[in-house]
């Protein structure tokens, strides 16, 4: 049998893997755009696609995922058993592993209604069990294009709060805010703009990745979601979809004033992701050391963070036994991917 696994997480708008050698070896990573809400066929053709780039129909699948919450599906069952049913279809069957939280990995082929709540959106938890298996103490950060997860570690043992979306969120765990796909309105109602503090409008004007394509701090190769008005994504573009929110017309002569408004929208949203890190670290029963991780696509807000309090900083990358970045995307980009092939394997 071939040794190698592939680690998905199947997302609401991306689909991630993370092929592994049998020595534990990164062969491959990938991030691919794939808008599930918009139905079943869009995981089909994706799966499919990367499937072909990578020759993955004979290795072993470990499985994990999000994508059960979006509109086409009525109900996280409906929606981790389609997604499965997919994967399965690509892929041999009896190859096929689910992450399904604390209860480890079940066999595709045999996943039963009462498996689907643990299955569901516990992409989290895959990436925290790795953390705590390299490191006694950590506040583990992965900031993506959509949510935000900050977790705990203490002598190696998961501090969790919360299971599902529900009580993460009542937690602070889950920050419902990331650096692409969400909504300016929904970091700020009102800003400092140029020399006036103002209302903003709560329309769907701009996407925060308009905020970092103005700052340059969004990687070309994780923009990979359509932008609030489907025009370009150069940054006079981002710059126009700002202005929006302002009421104030735009002219290619003020760009000085966009380039501080993101500033500013940047500065938000990371003082609302550094508040909830706070939160956990006062949960933290040791006085040891305790070193922030940082993952995910918007991780260089969670290393500007960890200055600002005082901890140390850790790459996802850097508890990896392999860190060679194979091509544009990495695999702190990629972690709970990466998580599940590595916990599935039995490496570390």
């Amino acid at each position: 049998m071939n040794k190698q696994i592939v680690g998905w997480d199947i997302g609401g708008a991306h689909v991630k893997l993370a092929l592994l050698d049998e020595s534990g070896h990164i062969q491959a990573l990938a991030q691919q755009a794939c808008p599930l809400w918009k139905g079943i066929e869009y995981l089909h053709g994706t799966l499919a696609d990367l499937a072909g780039q990578f020759d993955l129909q004979n290795c072993r699948h470990a499985v994990t995922m999000t994508g059960e919450l979006v509109d086409c599906f009525t109900s996280r069952e409906q929606g981790v058993n389609a997604i499965v049913r997919v994967v399965c279809e690509q892929f041999n069957a009896e190859q096929v592993t689910v992450f399904a939280g604390l209860r480890g990995f079940l066999p595709a082929a045999h996943i039963q209604p009462a498996d689907c709540m643990d299955i569901a959106s516990v992409n989290w938890l895959a990436s925290l069990m790795w953390v705590a298996k390299r490191l006694p103490i950590a506040l583990f950060v992965d900031i993506g294009s959509t949510t935000t997860d900050i977790l705990l570690v203490e002598n190696h043992q998961l501090k969790v709060q919360g299971f599902t979306d529900y009580q993460r969120l009542v937690s602070g765990e889950l920050v419902y805010t990331g650096i692409v796909r969400t909504a300016v309105m929904a970091i700020a109602q009102e800003a400092e703009f140029n020399g006036q503090s103002m209302g903003l409008m709560a329309e769907y004007f701009a996407t925060m990745a308009d905020v970092y394509r103005l700052t340059g701090d969004l990687n070309e190769v994780h923009d990979q979601t359509d932008t609030a008005d489907g025009a370009e994504k150069s940054v006079s573009a981002s710059a126009r979809r700002l202005s929006r929110l302002t009421g104030y017309e735009f002219s290619e002569s003020d760009l000085a004033l966009w380039l501080a408004f993101a500033e500013q929208l940047k500065t938000k949203q990371t003082q609302k992701i550094s508040h909830a890190c706070v939160r956990q670290l006062q949960r933290a029963e040791t006085g040891s050391a305790i070193k922030l991780i940082g993952a995910g696509v918007g991780r260089f807000l969670a290393r500007d963070m960890a200055a600002d309090l005082g901890l140390e900083y850790l790459d996802f990358t850097d508890l990896l036994p392999s860190t060679a970045k194979t091509n544009v995307i990495d695999a702190a980009d990629c972690a709970p991917a990466t998580a599940v092939a590595y916990l599935a394997g039995g490496f570390g």
